[in-house]
Parts: structure tokens; C-alpha cells; sequence
């Protein structure tokens, strides 16, 4: 892992990013031992407005506690990713929901794109949990954390009812993210 790792989940309110950016967290400082500070930032609607996670990750002491300059960019809108391409790194590795978003710029990034919230629906009949197959997507091409100490960081934060759909969400997005063709970098 690089010293210090800056990831942004966003989208819009009710997609359950911030929740993905605690759990994120979790796994990090609690299973894997790394220092780890988490922000969000939402309208001030509850569903539908913006919604942005902010998650950094260090082997080191962290000194300053936001995002500078993206490693890693979730977009599950096509607004998320019209407001925060422009801060993504550029050897920095941008994940879009090509449900949702359509038009992603030019970039010298590393750019993949999935349909989280259309499988979501179709395979476990809930876009609710697009939010976590992001988790396994995210984890299934950087290897940040392992599989494992998310898997348990969702056993402990997720409501018992819930769980079950959130690990197949987890393991979904994981074994998506083998499949991912990475786009010609522009």
C-alpha cells in the first residue's frame, strides 16, 4: 500500500455512502491496523441530494485529515462524477456506475466502469446494496483491505436482518471486479 491512500465514495443522499466510507474505515483501522481518518459531506436533503465519503488510509501518522488529491473516485451519479473527476489523481483510479453515469472526460486515469446499482436490482433484488458491491469492487481491484476484514466489519455494523444480502453484495462486487476491463487510458 502507498503510504497514504485518499478514496472518495460519491453519489447521491440514500445511496448508503457514508456507511460504505464507516465500514471502509473500519476494516482498515480495526482489521488491518492502519491509521485511518473518515469524512462525509451531504445536502442538506436526505435522499437525492449530493453525498460524498471520504476515507484515508495510511501505514503513518496521519496529519491532515481530508482528501487533498483522489487515489481512488466512486461516482454512482452522473453529478458525483461531473463535481469530482476534476480531483482525482492522475494515475488514480476512477470506478463510475454505468447505470447512471454516462459521460465520464477525458482522463489519464485508470477508468472502469459497472453497472453497481443494474446488477444490484437484477442479482439480489435491491439497489440498496449498490453502496456495498462498490466495497467489493473497490477492494477486488486495489487490494486495500481484504475481503475478510470487511466481510466482518459488515457482520458488525450491519442490522442482523440485512446481513445475509450485504455479504452477497460484498462477495458480488468482489468477483466483479475480476471481470472489469480497464478502458484505454485517454
Amino acid at each position: 500500500m502507498e503510504e497514504r491512500v485518499e478514496i472518495c465514495l460519491s453519489g447521491a443522499g440514500g445511496q448508503g455512502l457514508i456507511l460504505a466510507g464507516i465500514i471502509l474505515a473500519e476494516a482498515a483501522g480495526i482489521y488491518e491496523g492502519k491509521e485511518v481518518v473518515q469524512t462525509q459531506s451531504y445536502g442538506p436533503e436526505a435522499r437525492g441530494g449530493a453525498s460524498r465519503s471520504e476515507v484515508v488510509i495510511s501505514n503513518d501518522f496521519i496529519d491532515y485529515p481530508k482528501v487533498m488529491k483522489m487515489d481512488i473516485l466512486l461516482v454512482l451519479t452522473q453529478d458525483a462524477c461531473n463535481k469530482y473527476v476534476s480531483n482525482l489523481r492522475p494515475d488514480g483510479i476512477l470506478i463510475a456506475d454505468s447505470s447512471t453515469v454516462k459521460d465520464i472526460p477525458s482522463l489519464p486515469a485508470k477508468i472502469y466502469r459497472a453497472p453497481i446499482s443494474r446488477i444490484a436490482q437484477e442479482k439480489l433484488g435491491n439497489k440498496m446494496v449498490a453502496n456495498i458491491i462498490s466495497l467489493g469492487i473497490i477492494i477486488g481491484l486495489t487490494h486495500l483491505v481484504s475481503l475478510e476484514a470487511l466481510r466482518q466489519t459488515i457482520l458488525n455494523r450491519i442490522p442482523p436482518r440485512v446481513r445475509e444480502i450485504n455479504e452477497k453484495a460484498l462477495q458480488l462486487g468482489f468477483e466483479m471486479a475480476q471481470d472489469l476491463q480497464l478502458e484505454e487510458e485517454k
